[in-house]
């Protein structure tokens, strides 16, 4: 009667396993109402996931989706995620019992000299056994050490995303840069090809004294400083390209651009939405998130850890002095038993491991303020820097349609002779400076909506199956 009492009690005791240790708060930091660089009405538009596209550039799109099969940082991300996926099935174990099975035989004879009997004696000994543990869960600790192993696993998935972005975000403005050394080093070519071509003007008028010594000798020094800068584009041009193998995990010699101008690259519309979508947007955010929650999990392990800890172990077989009766009623065994440990003394190894975990939370909630805060510093400050690079491209284009007139006025007057060298060798470095200050412009312009579409998450969201 008193073993059916306490079938109940031995239930109750089981069901009533808690957890310990502070729930999972996710941190609220405070959200501006609005970008302060963006217009009062702001469409909320999230960028595409395919953003680069919208550059109008199949070279660029060929070259991202190298990097996003090649690039070896992403290929290490995607490493560390089937690491932290192992380690999630590590942390489960300790959940579900652990089974064993063993069996021995053995076979000794004794002579009769030893036994007193008239002939040798045969002694033959078989056993079976199955042996099993279970831990018995009651605080919540290898519950905890799973959801910790499942949150980091989390933590690397996102990692991923980061890096995707990070590195698409790279290819883009690295093949960009070559574009624009690619721009310098053609507009270098055209004014030295236009420089040489007034020197030899310039010669044929002194042979019959149109034009004297000194005006020769300044048109050649610039010809001379024009080519001179022609190799070290060449050099820029080629540290892009090697860059871009890097980047989409090919050797340099395996690189090839076709290249072409900044010119004929789309500078897309860009609506940025409302700060508070950007929390949802940012993979860094959500890896943050996840880090966090480990760390909240690992805390709470290490309180459980100062309570008692129960474990079941039980056992059944068969043992037997003949193979073909082991399995037999007769010759079965079987064992059970129950034990706890509770943790008095350990040299404050516990309080030690409860106290860094508790350290770990505060630095990662201050890493998470900080990514929160640091994604809407990157949202204004790229739709600063686009905003103003698109005004400076503009006035700078119409700063060169100005210049290339001046140095044709300029160079009309020195035919009639009503000007002299000098002023057309300024009207041609204006225009040269000019130039290459567009194509700077330009490239800013094009950089900062790149950094735009990344600090905006690139159109990665949020799993629907995850809480944030």
């Amino acid at each position: 009667m008193r073993r059916l009492r306490a079938v109940p009690i031995a239930a109750c005791i089981l069901l009533a396993a808690c957890q310990v240790g502070p729930a999972f708060r996710a941190p609220r930091p405070p959200v501006p109402a609005r970008f302060d660089a963006t217009p009062e009405a702001t469409p909320e538009a999230a960028p595409n996931a395919l953003w680069w596209r919208d550059f109008g550039s199949p070279e660029l799109s060929a070259l991202i989706a190298a990097a996003r099969t090649r690039n070896f940082s992403l290929r290490v991300a995607v490493a560390q995620l089937e690491i932290a996926n192992a380690q999630v099935l590590g942390a489960g174990a300790p959940l579900l019992p652990s089974l064993s099975a063993g069996g021995s035989g053995s076979f000794s004879q004794s002579g009769p000299g030893s036994t007193g009997a008239a002939k040798n004696i045969d002694t033959r000994r078989f056993a079976l056994n199955f042996q099993a543990s279970y831990e018995l869960d009651f605080w919540g600790k290898n519950r905890d050490a799973l959801r910790a192993a499942e949150a980091n696993a989390d933590a690397a998935r996102f990692n991923i995303a980061t890096v995707t972005l990070t590195e698409e975000a790279a290819v883009a403005t690295t093949y960009f840069q070559a574009l624009a050394d690619s721009d310098l080093l053609a507009t270098a070519r055209q004014n030295l090809t236009a420089a040489r071509g007034l020197l030899t003007q310039l010669r044929a008028e002194l042979a019959v004294g149109v034009t004297d010594a000194q005006t020769v000798a300044q048109q050649a020094a610039l010809v001379a400083s024009e080519a001179a800068t022609i190799p070290n584009l060449q050099s820029l041009y080629r540290q892009q390209v090697i860059a871009l193998g890097t980047l989409t995990g090919q050797a340099p010699e395996f690189m090839a651009v076709q290249g072409g101008s900044l010119r004929a690259i789309h500078a897309p519309l860009i609506h940025p939405g409302l700060p508070d979508q950007i929390l949802a947007r940012r993979p860094d955010i959500a890896q943050a998130t996840a880090n966090l929650i480990a760390a909240n999990a690992n805390v709470r392990a290490a309180i459980a850890a100062f309570f008692p800890t129960v474990t079941l172990t039980g056992s059944a077989g068969w043992q037997s002095a003949a193979l073909e009766a082991l399995i037999s009623p007769g010759s079965a065994l079987l064992s059970a038993a129950a034990s706890v440990t509770q943790p008095i003394f350990e040299g404050g190894a516990l309080l030690a491991t409860l106290r860094v975990d508790r350290a770990t939370y505060r630095e990662l909630v201050a890493q998470y303020e900080a990514a929160v805060v640091a994604a809407f510093s990157d949202v204004e400050t790229t739709l600063t820097a686009l905003h103003y690079a698109t005004i400076q491209e503009a006035l700078q284009a119409r700063a060169v349609d100005r210049a290339r007139a001046a140095l044709t006025a300029a160079e009309a007057q020195l035919q009639a002779g009503t000007v002299d060298i000098g002023t057309v060798l300024n009207a041609e470095q204006t225009l040269l400076s000019d130039q290459n200050t567009l194509i700077t412009a330009r490239l800013t312009r094009l950089d900062a909506a790149v950094n735009l579409y990344k600090a905006l998450g690139g159109g990665w969201e949020w799993p629907r199956n995850q809480g944030h």
